[in-house]
């Protein structure tokens, strides 16, 4: 059974998110207008890493603080990471009024070019065209790197389509994607001074 404590702080975008399951002991704090700051300690090195890599690009201040079950593997703690940060998001964003709401980039490194497209629709769907040659990325499993996106797209909320046009390395085929995604993102959750705090939809609500 999952526990969850979540506070928004009134006037900001900031939400913290406390989730406590018998697999995994999470705290994620976001402030959405911050400028890149992060403390990230999920007890996966490469997963920090690119955690890192989506609050410096995004310009969202993340802290999050992992306990898990890394005994048995790391599918708990990468899955409940993300969607313990896509449920901050979306506490943070309220009834996102006057966001930008869509966000694209194209992310180069080196040999490698990610394209990220995204909406921050309430209407979560994932679409994922990528991949890697290697079982893992230091200590952490690959496979797990999908995963990831298609939780935190889960739980802020997002329409969110990732693709690899083409790389070698494993390693920034990863970095690419998260910057693509950060970038994107620091888009879609700014606030756009000419909607005049309007919600960007001709429905008058996201989501449903």
């Amino acid at each position: 059974m999952s526990i969850y404590s979540v506070k928004t702080m009134t006037n900001t975008r900031t939400a913290t998110i406390s989730r406590k399951t018998a697999e995994t002991s999470i705290e994620v704090i976001v402030d959405l207008d911050g400028t890149g700051k992060y403390d990230v300690s999920t007890g996966i090195g490469f997963l920090d890493h690119m955690v890192e890599q989506f609050s410096k690009h995004s310009l969202i201040d993340v802290t999050m603080k992992v306990s898990g079950d890394l005994h048995v593997d790391q599918h708990h703690t990468t899955e409940d990471s993300a969607l313990a940060l896509g449920q901050a998001i979306t506490q943070a964003l309220g009834d996102k009024a006057g966001i930008g709401r869509y966000g694209a980039a194209y992310s180069p490194m080196d040999e490698t070019l990610a394209r990220v497209a995204l909406d921050i629709s309430g209407r979560p769907f994932f679409v994922w065209k990528a991949g890697f040659t290697q079982e893992k990325l230091g200590e952490w499993d690959t496979e797990l790197i999908e995963h990831w996106f298609h939780s935190v797209s889960q739980t802020a909320g997002i329409t969110l389509h990732m693709e690899l046009l083409y790389g070698t390395n494993n390693h920034h085929i990863c970095e690419a994607l998260y910057k693509g995604f950060a970038r994107a993102m620091r888009v879609a959750v700014e606030n756009d001074p000419r909607k005049g705090g309007a919600i960007p939809s001709t429905k008058g609500q996201l989501g449903g």
